[in-house]
């Protein structure tokens, strides 16, 4: 199976055989040992001896993936919902970028998302090579005897792994459950995607980069000045200013320094860090050549402006009314900021 380990999954990912009956879910196989790492937030390293006799829900995630963030209001509200019935959620952490990797950033992150259920630091992906998993997010639902039972990659599909998790508590002599599905409403990146994406996942490292179109063809590993593209077509982007183009990520060597997109979607987001001594990062963002006003992120305010001051997803354009493809601007006022990808919503 082609190993796909570095893309986050799209949302609404459907593939034959991914998916099975809430009434029959099939066994899939014995869940693996989670206590092949050390470090865990908000408990102790639980293992499948601990684990027998629970229902299990793992789900691997990375704090910066838009799809794995959008996850996180079901995986709260079953965790309140279920965990006296006897389900336990856990939320495999396993990074996509190298900032992802340390663990004071990851438990930043689990505070600031108010995550309360065990959280496994994987930054080796050991957990992650146990289950063979490829994608983020992906779920997979293990039932009392430690037997998988059903497993999901990407986004949606929550009524039907609900009504699996009723299944397996049910199984298991769990009594009294409410059969009506969670009720989620989130804001911030933790909405639900909008209908109107048109603009895919895009890196700003020369690994994965495409669509790259400023004047100057892209270093590798290199300073560079760069010139904005004379015309950009839908889901083309380039620099001006200073770069330095690396393999997962672009740094500004010099401010200021732009990066413009030509995108379509409701939501802009970036994952940016700040710069190398870990100083803000000020910026100013624009749609359309014009401050964002009520088209603002969470992440920007209403004249453009923000800060980096953390390695994380930022928010910075959510659009309302009739969606159109838009041209995004972002301004660094401040030198050192890591860019390292686009995603929508």
């Amino acid at each position: 199976m082609r190993r796909r380990s570095l893309v986050c999954f799209p949302t609404v990912i459907a593939a034959a055989g991914l998916f099975v009956a809430a009434s029959d879910p099939r066994d899939e196989g014995r869940m693996p040992n989670l206590d092949v790492v050390p470090t865990w937030l908000n408990l102790a390293p639980l293992n499948s001896k601990a684990l027998r006799g629970k229902v299990v829900l793992v789900n691997f995630w990375t704090y910066s993936c838009i799809n794995s963030l959008r996850e996180l209001p079901y995986m709260k509200a079953w965790a309140a919902k279920y965990g006296d019935k006897g389900l336990v959620v856990v939320g495999v952490h396993t990074p996509e970028f190298g900032f992802e990797k340390e663990q004071a950033n990851v438990r930043t992150a689990v505070s600031a998302l108010k995550i309360p259920y065990p959280i496994p630091i994987d930054s080796d992906h050991a957990i992650w090579n146990s289950f063979r998993n490829e994608y983020w997010p992906a779920d997979y639902l293990i039932d009392g005897k430690g037997r998988i039972r059903y497993h999901h990659f990407g986004e949606g599909e929550y009524e039907r792994a609900e009504r699996v998790i009723q299944t397996l508590l049910k199984e298991n002599g769990a009594t009294g459950l409410d059969d009506n599905l969670v009720q989620i409403s989130a804001t911030g990146p933790e909405a639900p995607p909008s209908r109107t994406i048109g603009s895919p996942e895009t890196y700003v490292g020369y690994a994965r980069a495409e669509n790259f179109r400023s004047r100057e063809k892209m270093a590798r590993d290199d300073r560079r000045v760069y010139s904005l593209p004379v015309k950009l077509r839908l889901n083309q982007w380039g620099f001006s200013g200073a770069w330095n183009a690396g393999a997962e990520r672009s740094i500004l060597d010099a401010a200021p320094g732009k990066i413009v997109f030509r995108f379509h979607g409701r939501d802009l987001h970036m994952v940016l860090g700040p710069a190398k001594d870990g100083k803000p990062v000020r910026f100013q963002v624009r749609l359309n050549g014009a401050p964002p006003g009520e088209h603002h992120g969470s992440d920007a305010n209403a004249d453009g402006s923000g800060e980096i001051r953390e390695p994380r997803m930022y928010q910075l354009i959510r659009q309302t009314g009739p969606i159109e493809d838009a041209v995004f601007e972002i301004e660094f006022l401040d030198r050192g900021v890591a860019a390292y990808s686009f995603t929508f919503g």
